[in-house]
């Protein structure tokens, strides 16, 4: 397709000096994409660390737009998702010249769903005004979107209770049995991806998918040849999550709310079921209260075995096998009901995991959020089902990140993901941090879990603040952290504060 090679288009005389404006060549970046070429035309293993600064993203972007192949692109996040889509591939395919055809998907509940949407508006039962007005924009939203992606809606924050009630899930989807399904964005989106030569996906989805094909569920995603994984220290995190077993208490209390909305539709008169269902709320909501305060992550047979959680759990599992016996019922008046159905029931069976004695190749642990709760069932190794699964395709999987050896081996990672026969290399970064960067690291702070921790880090990073005119980006590890210290500068600092959840992530980031 191209006589230069994908490092000579990176070099001082190649396309991107010639079409980008302030593009300087980066040995490290084409040495990067030469690795990356080779790895897709050979269909190998590619093991990369490339330090902050190579320009990884362009790295294996031009020898994958270059390679002729169907290539599926994973990014850590969604917002990571929506600036390779949106911003760099644009750039390099213009910078090309190639009529390469490139796709975005996302997981359902990123899609608006026409048929939810207007149960939705039939049922009408919104909590707050804030609500219905988010609810007036979505509709009016809904009137003209082409690719029905939330993210669109730049006024409505991500966490939003109204989502989730216009959006589908895997477990409330209808499927091909949706009066809707002819309008479907989600199977438009895939469609799409199936016939583009480049899908951007995220992790979450890429690896739903392959846990689904394992269950013989069939592909999500369509076959390709080669794989880049950006962002791959979170893999081996990402991939135990689905090749385990999960339950959260927001699943069980959508569950409850879906039942009532279909029970109104179709079996009015199962008065019984609405008010199960509604016990089931309670029963959600009691245990959540009794597994303690958010932020916690802990072995689920310590947290089990308090007096107050077992009660609270075997309530939970009556009221959901109560729900389950009034759904048996009820599944033959209408496809949503029968959904709910078959919904209860794999959630039934989760739930049964953690009330029977723990099998020792895996681990049960508890996480709480500020509303909710998840019970998580993992493997205590994903080496061998996500080294079977990359075994028995042919394709090339490049794995890149910043961070991904330890010293200069990546003898750690590899062991993690069963990745045995993988090509490795490391690029560090051109950047000179003895001359452009400081660490700072206070003295005498309280240890991370106290109580007063929140406010030592802001009392800290207040004269760093102002010796930075404000220009900071502070990261924390739990929304709780986040709010707080949000709170805590309000008062102290003049800057502007953008902070995450006041507004769409989208948003935050152009403001920022």
């Amino acid at each position: 397709m191209f006589d230069l090679s994908a490092a000579d288009v990176l070099g001082s005389d190649g396309l991107f000096v010639e079409h980008i404006d302030g593009f300087q060549c980066r040995p490290q970046q084409q040495a990067m994409a030469q690795a990356t070429a080779q790895a897709i035309a050979d269909y190998q293993i590619l093991v990369a660390e490339a330090g902050t600064g190579t320009g990884k993203t362009f790295a294996y972007l031009v020898p994958a737009l270059m390679s002729g192949h169907k290539v599926i692109i994973s990014t850590g996040t969604k917002n990571l998702q929506d600036q390779l889509f949106h911003r760099d591939l644009p750039v390099v395919r213009k910078a090309l010249g190639l009529p390469v055809t490139v796709a975005l998907l996302k997981g359902r509940a990123n899609y608006l769903c026409t048929y939810r949407l207007a149960i939705a508006e039939e049922d009408g039962r919104f909590t707050s005004r804030e609500m219905v007005s988010q609810f007036q924009e979505v509709r009016r939203w809904a009137g003209k979107t082409a690719t029905g992606d939330i993210a669109e809606v730049t006024t409505i924050t991500e966490d939003a209770p109204l989502w989730p009630r216009v959006t589908s899930t895997a477990d409330n989807c209808l499927g091909s049995d949706c009066p809707d399904f002819k309008e479907c964005y989600v199977a438009k989106a895939r469609r799409e991806a199936q016939e583009a030569e480049v899908v951007v996906v995220n992790h979450h989805l890429l690896f739903a998918d392959m846990a689904l094909r394992e269950d013989g569920f069939g592909e999500l995603l369509p076959g390709a040849n080669a794989f880049v994984i950006d962002e791959a220290h979170q893999v081996p995190e990402v991939a135990t999550q689905f090749f385990g077993q999960s339950l959260s208490g927001r699943q069980l209390i959508e569950l409850a709310k879906d039942s009532v909305t279909e029970c109104h539709r179709d079996a009015g008169d199962m008065k019984g079921l609405i008010s199960t269902a509604e016990r089931l709320e309670y029963a959600v909501r009691d245990l959540r209260l009794a597994v303690g305060g958010e932020g916690q992550r802990r072995p689920w047979a310590d947290v089990r075995s308090l007096p107050k959680v077992r009660t609270e759990f075997d309530n939970l599992a009556t009221a959901l096998g109560e729900l389950d016996d009034h759904l048996e019922v009820a599944a033959q008046r209408g496809k949503g009901l029968e959904k709910c159905y078959e919904r209860c029931q794999a959630l039934r069976y989760t739930l049964s995991l953690f009330g029977e004695e723990e099998k020792a190749e895996q681990i049960y642990w508890l996480e709480v959020f500020t509303k909710t709760f998840s019970l998580n069932c993992t493997p205590l190794d994903v080496a061998e089902p996500f080294g079977k699964f990359i075994e028995s395709r042919k394709a090339a999987w490049i794995f890149t990140s910043a961070t991904l050896a330890v010293g200069q081996s990546f003898e750690h990672f590899q062991n993690q993901l069963g990745l045995k026969e993988a090509h490795t290399a490391k690029w560090d970064s051109p950047f000179d941090y003895r001359r452009n960067a400081l660490l700072y690291v206070p003295r005498e702070m309280p240890a991370p879990n106290s109580e007063g921790y929140v406010e030592a880090v802001v009392e800290a990073a207040v004269p760093v603040l102002e010796a930075s005119q404000g220009r900071a980006f502070m990261l924390f590890t739990s929304h709780r952290a986040l709010r707080r210290a949000a709170e805590l500068l309000a008062g102290r600092v003049d800057f502007p504060l953008l902070i995450q959840g006041s507004q769409p992530r989208t948003e935050l980031l152009r403001k920022f």
